[in-house]
Parts: C-alpha cells; structure tokens; sequence
C-alpha cells in the first residue's frame, strides 16, 4: 500500500476504531465490544497505554495496533515488564502490508518504553492472527484457555 499513513491515535479517532471491530464483528472475526466508548477506553486512553497506532488510507482507518505495559494483576497473565500487543484489521484490507507496517512502528516504540518482551494472546481458532504474529517472528510460550500465548523477545 502505497498511500498507507500510520500516526498515533486520539480521541478523536475513536469512532474509526469502533468501524473497524464492528466490519471485524460483521465478519465473524469479533465477539468483544466494538463500540466507540470501548475503543476510546481500551485503546485510545487506556492507562497502561504505550501505543495506539492507526493505518490509515486518506482518512478512513484500515487498522490498528495496541500496545500496553503489562502491569501486575493483568488479565492474561503476562509477566510484568512485558507488552501487550493486539492487531486490527478490516477484513477488506487484510493481506495488503498493514499488518508488516504497524509492527515495525510498533516495535520501534516497545523498544523506547524500554519492554523485554511482547505478549500477543490469540484465540486458537483464529488462524489468520496465529500466522501473523508467527510471520512477525512470534514463537509459541504457553497456552491457556482457548487462546495460544505467542512472544517476541526484544
């Protein structure tokens, strides 16, 4: 993709947000909140938050990736130190180089926070996720309920 532009999320950015999990909740792909409250405290303002990181074509959001300092207490599980990545993508725009894109910003700023390790937590039955993280250079370290737990070692 060519005219891919990636920034930082605002507020302002949560309703795109929103449009991409719900196109993901359309597609089957999505079974969490999708709405813009959800994505404005769970991505945009989240208080653990190191990155929100949108693609974008024009103005219309085709992506984004999440990453969070795992703090101690956190749901999965991720030792402290550790980042918690999540990838979006609309189904429509899948496979075009989003994905490559936002990781190698991603990484860019997991290094600067100063993180050891990145956690991404898959559903097992989410084979695209699981090949992704695996072609970004994720290797399998645990698994727990219904979710395989894939790392990248900074």
């Amino acid at each position: 993709m060519s005219d891919l532009i990636l920034r930082q999320a605002t507020s302002h950015d949560a309703p795109g947000i929103s449009g991409v999990l719900q196109d993901l909740v359309l597609a089957g792909k999505r079974s969490k909140p999708a709405d813009a409250g959800f994505a404005e405290t769970h991505y945009v303002s989240h208080p653990g938050q190191i990155q929100c990181l949108l693609a974008l074509d024009g103005d219309e959001v085709l992506g984004f990736q999440s990453l969070k300092q795992a703090v101690e207490g956190n749901p999965y599980g991720v030792p402290v130190g550790w980042g918690l990545i999540g990838k979006h993508i609309r189904p429509w725009a899948a496979r075009r180089g989003v994905g490559r894109a936002l990781f190698q910003e991603t990484l860019k700023a997991a290094r600067a926070a100063g993180l050891v390790a990145i956690d991404a937590t898959i559903g097992v039955n989410n084979a695209e996720g699981l090949a992704y993280y695996r072609a970004m250079g994720f290797v399998d370290y645990r698994r727990i309920d219904g979710a395989r737990c894939k790392s990248f070692t900074l």
